[in-house]
């Protein structure tokens, strides 16, 4: 028995147990890049990741921008072009402020408390639209909920640039994509079971109510992920390179160029977007194809979520052993999934099977976007290191955000002449990202 195992309590020794089972560590240690201290509180820390992940990750589904929200706009009848707006809010300004928040950030030797103040902003935001949408008439209801998501994204924004520093000073590599994919899978479980509660429960004339019942839950989801993470054993790090914030963020573009592969690797999640482009459209297709609204709501909603808890453990495995290789992957499937989407509708097949051609290509592309939120991630994580491990975040995620609103308008543009004409065209993009990351070093 080595010292570490006599000195542990038997509370840690189950936690080490479970850990060591669901990890497959059999008691090895693998901290290949984290400190001594981290690494003797890897397995509690680990817990505490994924219970604050699943349900933050829960939350992202019950409450989808893609889903969710238009439905909400459409019961309360805000103006429709409101629904367009929806996505490029909730991912642009998640995005765009991160490169100054982490010249902040990075000046605190703890971060996990900007995560926790971020799950606090969003489950806040989202519990507030329950009380525009029942106090406010429709045009101010709906422009409420915009400027709820907008803040709601920032809150998102600070979430994702600090969570990526703070899981790669507390959970070693090739352990990263593993509790993503665990965290993903058991939300889509969720997701899968209020769908079909959703589904299952008569709802004669109750438009709003289920809607709002989601909202509650998902509000509820990231306030628990606050104070759960809270919790963690978050270690000092380093504070060089803090200071003023957007002094810091101009002086950090420069690390596009320096850091081989994060150029090539910007390009590539970029494309890439295309798969959270294409999913309003096939929602859209879905909801056109006629049946009962919160019914075709919940198909998709239940869909969505058998797809995370079946796609997320097999990419988030696989992302640990080549997360270029994912990124190549999933953007063929997306290529090809896009392809047979549009020719579905061309065809009528809505006509014919009513939503289910649709609801089922929603459910594989949920399944391909996973791969690619895994993907780039561990991708992401594994190329930084503790240094500039949030630098290259922010970087990655602000110049994402200005590709998002170009690429975001111009397919709003072409879809204009209609759903299946945007799909096809985001074939392009999904294509364009396979062939790019066959180029990527690897970095497992």
């Amino acid at each position: 028995m080595d010292d570490e195992t006599a000195q542990r309590t038997p509370e840690q020794g189950r936690i080490r147990d479970l850990y060591d089972l669901v990890t497959g560590d059999e008691n090895a240690r693998v901290c290949r890049d984290i400190s001594d201290d981290a690494c003797r509180e890897q397995p509690t820390n680990f817990f505490i990741h994924l219970v604050a992940l699943l349900a933050n990750k829960a939350g992202d589904l019950i409450a989808s921008p893609k889903l969710v929200l238009p439905w909400l706009l459409g019961a309360i009848g805000a103006p429709v072009w409101m629904t367009g707006l929806l996505v490029p809010i909730r991912e642009s300004l998640a995005l765009l402020p991160q490169l100054a928040v982490a010249g902040w950030m990075r000046s605190k030797p703890r971060r996990k408390w900007f995560w926790v103040a971020g799950a606090a902003i969003q489950g806040a935001s989202v519990v507030a639209m329950i009380a525009a949408a029942l106090a406010l008439d429709a045009g101010a209801a709906g422009l409420a909920i915009l400027a709820l998501l907008a803040l709601f994204s920032l809150g998102r924004g600070v979430c994702s640039v600090s969570y990526k520093d703070v899981q790669g000073k507390t959970i070693a590599k090739t352990r990263r994509g593993t509790l993503s994919g665990y965290a993903a899978s058991a939300a889509g479980g969720v997701a899968m079971l209020l769908g079909l509660t959703l589904w299952l429960t008569p709802a004669a004339n109750a438009k709003l109510t289920p809607i709002l019942v989601l909202l509650a839950l998902a509000g509820t989801a990231w306030l628990f992920a606050a104070v759960i993470f809270s919790s963690l054993r978050e270690y000092a790090g380093a504070t060089e390179g803090g200071g003023n914030a957007l002094k810091t963020a101009w002086q950090s573009l420069d690390i596009i160029r320096s850091k081989p592969g994060f150029a090539r690797f910007i390009a590539v999640r970029g494309l890439l977007i295309a798969t959270a482009l294409a999913a309003p459209y096939y929602a859209e297709l879905a909801r056109s194809s006629g049946g009962d609204a919160i019914g075709n709501l919940a198909v998709l909603l239940a869909l969505s979520g058998l797809a995370s808890l079946i796609a997320a453990p097999i990419w988030g495995r696989f992302s640990d052993r080549s997360s270029r290789q994912v990124l190549m992957l999933t953007g063929v499937l997306a290529a090809v999934l896009n392809l047979l989407v549009a020719a579905s509708a061309v065809f009528g097949l809505g006509a014919t099977f009513g939503v289910w051609p649709f609801a089922v290509g929603y459910f594989l592309l949920a399944g391909v976007h996973a791969g690619v939120r895994l993907g780039r991630k561990t991708y992401l994580t594994d190329l930084g290191t503790a240094e500039d491990r949030a630098q290259l975040t922010a970087v990655a995620n602000t110049t994402i955000g200005v590709i998002l609103l170009a690429g975001g308008g111009m397919i709003a543009l072409i879809g204009s002449f209609g759903a299946a004409v945007a799909v096809a065209a985001l074939t392009v993009p999904a294509l364009a990202a396979a062939a790019l990351a066959v180029g990527l070093p690897e970095t497992e």
